[in-house]
């Protein structure tokens, strides 16, 4: 079973993705960012406890002392949401207050110009940590201070931050989700209102589709399908009036071998027979003939597709066709004649069916040509190849000569059983190789020429 990809959804996709792409983006950014400046404010205010505490330490007669009253421990400590430990230290003396848990920064070089931060664990809790550097003018000893705090402080405003930015953010997702499905929805809505009267039209329903207030796009498509309609109405059309006129063209041959089988049947006689047999023969042969022409005639048909092309020497197909029907034209005492300057000639086109064109060109010009008469045939090599047939008869009156491309029309008035078909099938055949095939009187005496161009 194939699964055939949704128009919307795929639409959604390629809109939601880059969407929900920007957005999570904009908030990993946003994340970080927030964490470079609460980390920097909060900082600044560990940085700021570090440095009241370096106010009380002391130089005693040469000691470093830290002079810190309970009061002013318990002020320093106090938070109601983290907690907060210090450590003084002497590079000479080791501890001289606080918490000795309080970790150090353990790199081999520091830059003690600057405070040193860094995080860091005291039971099991993460900490940030603030290092440094005290000096006093009065001691060669180092002193260091290192002050830790929890993070729970710095945790709740970046997740107040991002909150505030997160929230918005999703429920602008949220709409714009929404006005996008909306959209893409009624943007589509033509295409099922389209398709749904495609749907409820029957099989012989052709009308061309309604365009009437729909998108540039939809209208391109309606235009389509109504060409694509047209030309389907007029393939249906044309196959109806060819059944129609094949029909037609058969049932007189028909009703003629009837009646005359009726006749031979009551003749005893097989003398008195052979009239009726002879018209049985001609029916015959005119059938057969008709329905050779009618099966030519399907084929080269345009709607049967496109022919397949390959590369022919038209000077060679033209010559052979000559000799096929030599003998018909000398049975008539006529002069076929074939005369070509370029050799070869070579276009790209179907061998088999500009073969029965050649045919049905040449056989009208000698049966309706005058006995004793010239056909000339006439092969030359211009912007493309020319081939004309000519013959010497009574012509074609002007009224006539469009007409004659039609099927089964027949001049009135003129000889020879044909069927009107020899005519319309070289119209066909040149139309299927995007050949121009037109006729034109000799002279006022009479007389037809037959030109056929190719490209």
């Amino acid at each position: 079973m194939i699964n055939y990809r949704s128009l919307k959804t795929r639409m959604l996709l390629k809109l939601a993705i880059p969407l929900i792409f920007f957005m999570t983006t904009e908030s990993v950014l946003s994340y970080f960012v927030t964490l470079h400046y609460v980390n920097s404010a909060y900082d600044r205010w560990l940085f700021d406890s570090a440095k009241s505490l370096t106010q009380e330490i002391k130089v005693q007669k040469g000691i470093v002392v830290v002079e810190l009253p309970p009061a002013a421990l318990e002020v320093f400590k106090w938070d109601d949401m983290d907690n907060t430990f210090f450590k003084i230290i002497s590079s000479k003396q080791g501890l001289l207050a606080g918490d000795p848990f309080v970790p150090e920064y353990m790199a081999s070089s520091i830059d003690w110009s600057q405070p040193v931060y860094f995080y860091a664990k005291i039971h099991d809790e993460r900490v940030r940590v603030v290092s440094m550097l005290v000096t006093e003018p009065n001691s060669s000893e180092l002193i260091f201070v290192h002050v830790a705090e929890t993070l729970n402080k710095r945790f709740n405003m970046m997740q107040d931050i991002l909150l505030a930015d997160l929230v918005p953010q999703s429920v602008l997702l949220l709409l714009t989700g929404f006005y996008l499905f909306v959209g893409v929805k009624r943007g589509l809505q033509p295409l099922q209102t389209l398709s749904d009267e495609i749907a409820q039209r029957s099989s012989y329903d052709l009308r061309p589709i309604p365009d009437t207030r729909v998108l540039k796009e939809v209208r391109t498509l309606i235009d389509t399908l109504n060409d694509l309609l047209s030309r389907l109405n007029a393939a249906i059309a044309t196959q109806q009036r060819f059944v129609s006129n094949a029909a037609h063209q058969l049932r007189t041959p028909l009703a003629g071998l009837k009646l005359q089988a009726e006749r031979a049947l009551r003749e005893q006689d097989i003398v008195a027979m052979q009239p009726a047999l002879m018209y049985i023969q001609e029916s015959a042969d005119r059938m057969a003939h008709l329905t050779s022409q009618l099966l030519l005639l399907a084929r080269a048909e345009p709607s049967h597709g496109s022919i397949e092309r390959v590369s022919i020497n038209l000077s060679e197909l033209v010559r052979a066709s000559c000799l096929e029907w030599a003998p018909k034209a000398w049975q008539r005492k006529i002069e076929l004649s074939f005369e070509s300057h370029h050799e070869p000639v070579m276009i790209k086109g179907d061998a088999v069916l500009l073969r029965e064109q050649l045919s049905n060109l040449i056989d009208n010009a000698i049966a309706y040509g005058h006995a004793n008469g010239n056909v000339w045939i006439k092969l030359q090599q211009e912007s493309g190849a020319h081939l004309s047939i000519i013959d010497d008869g009574p012509g074609i009156p002007l009224p006539d000569l469009e007409k004659v491309f039609e099927r089964f029309y027949r001049v009135a008035g003129s000889a020879g059983n044909g069927c009107g078909l020899g005519l319309a099938i070289a119209k066909e055949i040149a139309d299927l190789h995007q050949a121009e095939i037109k006729l034109s009187p000799v002279s006022a005496k009479g007389g037809i020429r037959v030109d056929l161009i190719f490209a």
